[in-house]
């Protein structure tokens, strides 16, 4: 794998934000993500809300963030009045973010913590706020050396793939092509959340059926 996590030797706690988290359960090895990372782990108290709706109860992402907490992997933390104040100026107006990407913004910048955000709004607001530092993405997470090692290299790819299929998670657009390479064609193929998913669909019209694909065909007739 030759992807280089931002996070690098940066030991900052780290403040995820809902969607994170849905990639990191989605990815089916969140838990050992986690473990891997010697960053301490916090989620807003907003986030793990957002997390208690039907869906996300429905989906598993409550209880895996609940077990994470129970084995003291996560910790959950409230905003003070000041960070509340800039959490309520992120989520009013025109550019208004979502509750868990505001307090996570919040959070990060007023105590100097590493954000953690997928979605592009997000992730401009919160370089704003930090002078300029982007936060980082879930795929540093799943990319980070000690994760890497850990899980092993066919897995690490395993757990993109599943972030991506399942999750839905978003990536830098650079990363694209790497990623396709990374995880394999055909699995990107099932990952339309990919930034270059249409051109990788056009070029498979172009040139035929994948293996895969041909092996189906070759099946039903």
């Amino acid at each position: 794998m030759t992807f280089s996590s931002s996070l690098g030797n940066d030991l900052r706690p780290l403040v995820l934000d809902t969607s994170v988290l849905i990639n990191l359960h989605a990815c089916s090895y969140g838990d050992r993500v986690l473990t891997a990372i010697a960053n301490d782990i916090v989620v807003p108290d907003v986030v793990a809300g957002e997390l208690g709706h039907e869906t996300s109860r429905r989906n598993g992402d409550d209880s895996f963030l609940q077990s994470l907490i129970d084995r003291g992997k996560v910790n959950i933390v409230s905003m003070t009045d000041a960070e509340y104040e800039l959490f309520a100026d992120l989520s009013s107006g025109s550019q208004s973010l979502d509750d868990g990407e505001a307090a996570t913004i919040a959070i990060a910048a007023s105590r100097s913590f590493r954000a953690v955000i997928d979605e592009r709004k997000g992730r401009t607001r919160a370089a704003t706020l930090m002078r300029g530092e982007e936060p980082s993405w879930t795929l540093d997470l799943l990319t980070q050396q000690s994760v890497v090692q850990i899980l092993g290299e066919l897995q690490a790819a395993d757990a993109v793939y599943l972030a991506l299929r399942h999750g839905r998670m978003r990536i830098p657009a650079e990363c694209g092509d790497d990623i396709v390479r990374l995880i394999g064609r055909d699995r990107a193929l099932e990952c339309p959340c990919l930034p270059n998913f249409k051109n990788l669909s056009q070029e498979i019209g172009v040139s035929g059926p994948s293996q895969t694909q041909a092996k189906i065909h070759q099946g039903e007739g």
